[in-house]
């Protein structure tokens, strides 16, 4: 192995954070700045592309900056693991640049620069941790991604936002805290921190109590941001900020930037026959199932879509790590290669999420029956994401799985290897509904899916897998059924005669619930914030003869139900309003074609109602017939769907290709890592690494 200094990796480390400077400068301009935004980030995956010839020769770039503290270099180093992720994080990047331009343009979001600005700065500290060739080096950059995305996280600035982001430093910092405690404690004990092939020969030799005590210190402090339970109630909570943030904390950044501090721990730090030798290894990968386990379990329970794929990730994270823990040379593989392919399968979810909310403001999975027809190509990608999640062949989590089953069972635990299978069919009885339910049902005809059959440490009752509450037992009865049609048209009555006194306010009052919309009362800790995303119209809006959205929903119908225009949005040049995807009500039909309404209200489907559609005047008591797209069912156990139809759409025109373009790309390096791992290029840096660790020739 050759040393070849360079200044390669200074650059790709620094080229991000150079980057924040021309998007800020550019924030006026927001073409110009999301021009810098790619420039910048295709340049830096260029830069560490350009190291993978020699790296995979087995040679290493060293780029030496001098001492940082006595006895410590400040040093930048590219080896195999270093560049796996690396490449993945900046790959990944410029894709998620693309989805962020259509994401928050098509939500009207605030503050874009400061969101773009963070991003290249988060992704600067994740290349950062990438090349540390130190633990000192590595904590200082791994401090700065908590910082850099702490923005990201808040963006939101609503006070669930702030909560979240307490939280996430709370977390992050604390465990920084262990981390740091743990480099002192090796430090001291060895005089070194480097990374080392093989391990700190020295830490074989000094008191196993101490060797141990640094261990979990350092585990565990990485742990929290690999989210291993018990500290990771974090990263569900996070699940507030935009959908690509959610992408970077899961698949890009900050919790691989966790799982890769255990890989240096224990591959470069301690080293395998250390690591044997003090028994921490299998303590780990106890650790690392119990998490597999519990996570998946409640993931069944969670009803909002970003939420599930939070506890998924918490599960997946933990294959890695029990790879690591195990620590034979397939189970290695297995744990290592799972770092991108959790990455693309994960990111795909995540991107698909998002453009359903962006499109349809859809964020819950009851309520997503018969989404299919509406956005075949995002619930199609969904679709194989999930796939490869539970493991299925032909997708990248297949491979990761089965080098893990067989390292299990070569290791001489075969406990670990039922923990995986058992994960798989939990991964398809939380992922398989959502497929299900959106491709061959409809909102009118779905049925629920019994999964947990108790409330955890609450009622006894059935409970779907879509998290909604109770299902049909034994209690459920025909008189119970005609209660609850009975509710439901009360209900509905209640709601649509408060369609009609909103209707009849005058345009002050209209504006006046607008602003206290937009404002929500600060007093109030329950007070819902509302969105940039409910300022337009989608599939669940009325378009009137002025183009303004209506949006009422059965949680939101009540005494303080208000409308909002879209032309309230700000025209603040930080929020940018492009009208993608504007110009089509919910049948489909340009808002601007509509007919002159002049004398009639807006007159919807009325097949929520069951009664037929007709046509309303302002002398006609419309309590009885008027429909809203918007008002659902009431939420008992039973109906708890929004709409019964979806207007059908095509690939082309379910979004825009800045969402859908990313989509396909990201489920494409999924399907690829499951058919063609070698030529996608982490198989062989992945084995590379696992070779020099344990010196088994792959």
């Amino acid at each position: 192995m050759a040393e070849i200094i360079s200044l390669r990796p200074l650059l790709a480390v620094i080229l991000p954070a150079i980057g924040i400077a021309g998007i800020v400068l550019s924030r006026r301009y927001q073409n110009i700045r999301e021009g810098a935004t790619i420039i910048t980030a295709v340049s830096t995956v260029a830069i560490i592309a350009s190291l993978l010839p020699a790296v995979l020769a087995g040679n290493v770039y060293i780029t030496n900056l001098g001492s940082f503290v006595p006895g410590v270099a400040f040093t930048l180093r590219a080896d195999a693991l270093g560049t796996l992720f690396a490449l993945l994080a900046s790959f990944l990047w410029v894709i998620t640049s693309f989805y962020s331009i259509g994401y928050m343009r098509g939500l009207g979001e605030h503050a874009q620069t400061r969101y773009f600005a963070s991003f290249a700065g988060s992704v600067s500290a994740a290349i950062g941790v990438a090349f540390a060739s130190n633990l000192i080096i590595l904590y200082i950059f791994y401090e700065l991604l908590t910082v850099a995305t702490y923005p990201l996280v808040t963006h939101d600035e609503s006070d669930a936002a702030r909560a979240a982001g307490r939280k996430y430093l709370a977390y992050t910092f604390g465990g920084g805290v262990a981390v740091l405690a743990g480099i002192v404690l090796v430090f001291w004990s060895t005089g070194t921190v480097a990374f080392t092939s093989g391990g700190i020969a020295s830490l074989a030799s000094i008191d196993p109590l101490i060797a141990r005590g640094a261990f979990a210190l350092l585990a565990g402090g990485f742990g929290v941001k690999a989210a291993l339970i018990p500290v990771h109630s974090w990263l569900p909570d996070a699940m507030v900020a935009p959908t690509p943030v959610s992408g970077l904390l899961h698949a890009v950044a900050v919790v691989k930037s966790g799982v890769f501090g255990i890989s240096r721990l224990v591959l470069d730090v301690y080293g395998p026959e250390t690591v044997a030798q003090l028994g921490v290894g299998v303590p780990l990968a106890v650790v690392a199932a119990i998490t597999i386990v519990i996570a998946s379990v409640i993931a069944l329970r969670q009803d909002n879509l970003k939420r599930r794929l939070a506890y998924s990730t918490i599960s997946q994270l933990s294959y890695i790590v029990l790879g690591l823990g195990l620590f034979s040379p397939e189970a290695l593989i297995g744990g290592l290669l799972h770092i991108p392919a959790h990455a693309f399968m994960k990111l795909t979810l995540f991107f698909c999420a998002g453009a359903i909310h962006v499109e349809t403001h859809t964020d819950n999975i009851s309520k997503m029956a018969g989404i299919g027809r509406r956005m075949p190509l995002t619930m199609s990608a969904f679709a194989i994401a999930s796939v490869g999640m539970a493991g299925l062949p032909l997708v990248a989590g297949f491979v990761s799985k089965w080098y893990l089953l067989i390292g299990s069972v070569d290791a001489g635990y075969p406990i670990f290897a039922i923990v995986l299978l058992g994960s798989g069919i939990l991964n398809i009885a939380y992922f398989w509904p959502i497929v299900y339910q959106a491709f061959f049902q409809t909102a009118a005809e779905t049925d629920a899916k019994p999964v947990v059959e108790f409330s955890l440490g609450g009622q006894w009752h059935p409970i779907r897998t879509d998290g909604h509450g109770r299902e049909y037992g034994d209690e459920h009865t025909e008189e119970t059924d005609a209660d609850a049609d009975a509710d439901d048209d009360a209900d509905i009555t209640a709601a649509s005669d408060a369609v009609n006194n909103k209707q009849s306010d005058d345009t002050d009052s209209e504006s006046s619930q607008r602003e206290t919309a937009l404002s929500g009362d600060p007093s109030d800790p329950n007070a819902e914030t509302t969105y940039a995303v409910d300022m337009y119209p989608s599939d669940h809006t009325t378009a009137d003869t002025e183009g303004s959205a209506q949006k009422t929903t059965a949680d939101t119908i009540d005494d303080t139900d208000e409308s909002i225009d879209p032309d309230s949005a700000s025209s603040d040049n930080e929020t940018l309003n492009t009208g993608m995807n504007r110009g089509q009500d919910s049948t489909g039909v340009d808002a601007s074609s509509s007919t002159d309404s002049s004398s009639k209200s807006p007159t919807p489907d009325a097949s929520l109602l069951n009664t037929p559609e007709t046509e309303v005047d302002d002398n006609t008591d419309t309590s009885a017939n008027i429909d809203h797209p918007d008002i659902d069912a009431p939420d008992h156990d039973d109906a708890y769907m929004s709409d019964p139809v979806w207007d059908r759409r095509t690939i082309y025109t379910e979004s825009t290709w800045f969402m859908l373009g990313p989509i396909v790309i990201a489920v494409t390096g999924a399907v690829a890592l499951g058919i063609i791992p070698q030529q996608v290029v982490f198989l062989s840096l992945i084995e590379q690494v696992v070779t020099a660790a344990t010196g088994v020739i792959i």
